[in-house]
């Protein structure tokens, strides 16, 4: 079948339409995107102001005519973070609703970090045994750790790039006393989670998704994406922590002038960083694998489990 799935994030709304079937490999077919960055649009209330809402409406109107445009059979539309936490988050979604007729799922953070795990576990496979997932979004960090498709622990924690670029920092490069509160800060909330996460045993492959690696990964010298999503692309507990350092030092016009680094991605980059950095320290982790598969794919994986089986006629 062709799929089309609308992932409603905290940085980027993007509508990816992909071909198929069960048993086999998703492949990508088209993609829109749009760097909304909604939680920029949370007022002091922490409500999505009016701007937000028609801007968000607006692209979930285009996405839809896009899909019938590409032929899409099946659509799914599901809103994370931002969206979630908005104190007005579900009359977003009925305004949306109404105006666009599309009813969009809205993930809890854990179902996030559990749909990422599925898609991190189908693209390295079984041989890669306990494994240990970090990704790093605008307005979340989940944590996933297991041996099986469904994780034996999930954790979501308040840590997302954007958000914390919004909440600690008031200037650009933000002052050395702003990090510091903010390292800390992080540092607190992962250390939290530590003993819940390892308890289940020792991991022997650590894996990272989502942008602010893939960024940080191609910063300290990974393969661009010119060459493919099956390029072998890693990330080390000391080129985190030698990043992590530097960039908070950097304005946004200097981060967005390193190799692989987004102009709308840049001013967040340092707080990712150190997310990044925390994350590798506390759970002892001295290298992470990067999978080019998060939650969009685990999204389309398990809509694609649910397809009723066709045995072919003998």
């Amino acid at each position: 079948m062709r799929l089309g799935v609308l992932d409603i994030g905290s940085n980027t709304v993007h509508l990816l339409v992909v071909d198929a079937h069960l048993g086999a490999r998703p492949i990508p077919a088209y993609s829109h995107k749009e760097e909304l960055r909604l939680t920029e649009y949370l007022d002091t209330r922490n409500e999505l102001s009016a701007e937000g809402i028609e801007r968000l409406g607006a692209f979930v109107e285009e996405a839809l005519r896009l899909a019938e445009d590409k032929g899409v059979e099946d659509f799914l539309a599901f809103a994370t973070s931002a969206v979630r936490e908005a104190a007005n988050g579900e009359q977003v979604l009925a305004r949306i609703d109404e105006r666009c007729g599309v009813d969009i799922d809205v993930l809890s953070g854990r179902d996030e970090a559990r749909l990422t795990f599925l898609a991190v576990r189908r693209w390295f496979g079984w041989s890669a045994g306990r494994l240990l997932v970090f990704d790093i979004g605008g307005g979340s960090l989940e944590i996933a750790a297991g041996v099986d498709e469904e994780p034996d622990v999930a954790v979501s924690l308040p840590l997302g790039a954007g958000r914390l670029t919004r909440d600690w920092f008031t200037a650009d490069p933000p002052p050395p006393d702003e990090v510091r509160a903010l390292r800390r800060h992080v540092r607190a909330e992962i250390a939290r989670t530590v003993r819940d996460v390892v308890r289940h045993g020792e991991s022997t492959c650590a894996v990272a998704t989502s942008k602010t690696f893939k960024q940080l990964a191609r910063v300290a010298g990974a393969a661009p994406s010119s060459e493919g999503v099956y390029a072998s692309r890693s990330l080390t507990r000391q080129d985190v922590a030698h990043w992590a350092g530097k960039l908070t030092t950097m304005d946004t016009a200097t981060r967005a002038a390193l190799p692989g680094v987004s102009p709308g991605r840049a001013a967040q980059l340092a707080a990712g960083a150190l997310v990044a950095d925390a994350a590798m320290d506390l759970f002892e982790v001295e290298r992470l694998e990067v999978c080019p598969w998060a939650l969009r794919e685990g999204v389309i994986l398990r809509r694609l489990d649910q397809l009723p089986s066709q045995t072919p006629p003998v």
